[in-house]
């Protein structure tokens, strides 16, 4: 592990995010030199002390490592392919967002190039940075994580994911996936109770609890699907099954969309058909895995 406290960065691109992950570096005592396309967003920066570059390839050189926090992956290509940058020896951290398929071809990409390579994804907002709520994911060769481990830990709680470098920006759609599902959720619920006059505040706590408790079923429910099977030690699919019908026609009934839960029911209706009805609702990955076909 690095542990050069006032290890040298460069931030290329400084967008909201960019600029969080910047002025954390320059007050974790790291010198710290920036570029972006629009020049005019380093003044803050480098007023507090960081070094605005000329080039792109400037940047690169003056840090030991440099993060990477641009709109998209085709304009970390355009900026690391110009004529002037030099990649042979460098480490790059590309916090960008984009899909696994992205991650694994910029890293052949850049290791073509000579340069070590991490891909990552920020689980946070820009206001988090800096504090343990600022999750940073990251994929890649360990070797390249441990040896900038700890000039990385200025930004927050930074966690190694694997070398496959398409983990973590697979984790940051399961972690999409998982937001958007309890919200939706949540919002279903909060649509249903206002037709009698129950303010969204008043179902919050309730819905926060029942939260909770379903995430407590994980641990044991994520053994069946990696044991590939499903006893019915809590409730068969085809109980839960009746239970979704309840919840589409009241949902009908107060005049609430009920497209959401038609969709999951829909995925049940197809399990049970293909034998899974005495199951546990985990079953359900074999639907979750598949494409939708028609």
């Amino acid at each position: 592990m690095n542990n050069n406290a006032d290890a040298p960065v460069a931030v290329i691109g400084l967008g909201l995010m960019g600029q969080a992950l910047a002025r954390t570096f320059l007050e974790a005592g790291h010198p710290t030199t920036v570029w972006n396309r629009t020049a005019g967003k380093a003044d803050q920066l480098v007023a507090e002390g960081a070094r605005l570059a000329p080039t792109v390839g400037n940047a690169i050189q003056a840090g030991t490592l440099t993060i990477l926090c641009v709109t998209d992956y085709q304009v970390v290509h355009e900026l690391l392919g110009a004529s002037d940058v030099e990649l042979g020896g460098t480490t790059l951290v590309n916090l960008t967002s984009g899909d696994s398929a992205q991650a694994r071809e910029a890293a052949r990409w850049a290791e073509q190039r000579g340069a070590r390579y991490l891909d990552g994804a920020i689980m946070a907002i820009p206001p988090s940075i800096g504090t343990p709520d600022g999750v940073i994911l990251h994929s890649g060769p360990q070797a390249v994580f441990e040896a900038h481990e700890s000039t990385l830990g200025a930004l927050g709680t930074v966690t190694y994911l694997g070398a496959d470098y398409g983990l973590a920006s697979l984790y940051d759609v399961a972690g999409l996936a998982m937001m958007w599902s309890v919200l939706n959720a949540w919002l279903q619920g909060t649509a249903l109770l206002r037709t009698a006059g129950v303010d969204a505040t008043t179902y919050a706590p309730f819905a926060r609890r029942l939260a909770v408790e379903v995430a407590e079923w994980l641990p044991g429910y994520a053994e069946q699907i990696d044991n590939g099977s499903f006893p019915a030690e809590v409730s068969a699919l085809e109980t839960d099954v009746r239970a979704m019908t309840h919840l589409i026609e009241e949902s009908e009934a107060v005049g609430v969309n009920a497209e959401l839960p038609k969709l999951i029911k829909a995925m049940a209706d197809r399990a049970i058909a293909a034998g899974h009805g005495g199951e546990q609702y985990p079953v359900l990955i074999e639907e979750f895995s598949k494409p939708r076909v028609g």
